[in-house]
């Protein structure tokens, strides 16, 4: 992980990896060739210390990463509005790794642990989903470099090293 600024709100390893884990959606951020950065929210599943996502076949994202694999992804979990503070305590994640194309046995792993995450209970239509659909869709994993999580000073719940 990656130092902080403000070590009284680093998270622990720990809590990182169980914010990435819990989070519902994060927002992947690229670069395109002209240099514009590009930030998408998207449905991901962080497992084996890698971010996989799932997308269309061509897009903006794919394009700027087929340009520069390296990206940003980051992911926020609770967050609380201080107003007579004029503050907000949150915490977040922000992982910057390489995005690649993912195929066969790990491909279908993603998708799985997708499935998982987002539709536990419905695992056998979601595997005929997959099936239908299976040839629209592309898997981009982000092997993780670098991370570092953010939280409130008195949230205690993620615990610090």
């Amino acid at each position: 992980m990656k130092n902080m600024r403000r070590q009284d709100k680093q998270m622990s390893s720990v809590g990182v990896a169980d914010l990435l884990t819990q989070a519902e959606y994060g927002i992947v951020s690229t670069v395109g060739e002209d240099g514009q950065p590009y930030g998408v929210p998207l449905n991901y599943v962080f497992k084996e210390n890698a971010i996989y996502f799932h997308c269309a076949l061509v897009g903006h994202k794919l394009d700027n990463i087929a340009n520069n694999p390296q990206v940003s992804f980051c992911v926020v979990g609770d967050v609380a509005v201080l107003p007579t503070e004029f503050s907000t305590n949150f915490e977040s994640v922000v992982v910057s790794g390489v995005a690649s194309e993912v195929k066969e046995t790990e491909r279908y792993n993603a998708l799985k642990w997708l499935l998982e995450k987002y539709s536990p209970n419905f695992m056998e239509e979601g595997k005929k989903y997959i099936e239908k659909l299976d040839k629209a869709t592309k898997i981009i994993k982000i092997e993780i470099q670098h991370m570092s999580g953010k939280m409130a000073p008195a949230n205690t719940s993620k615990g610090s090293e």
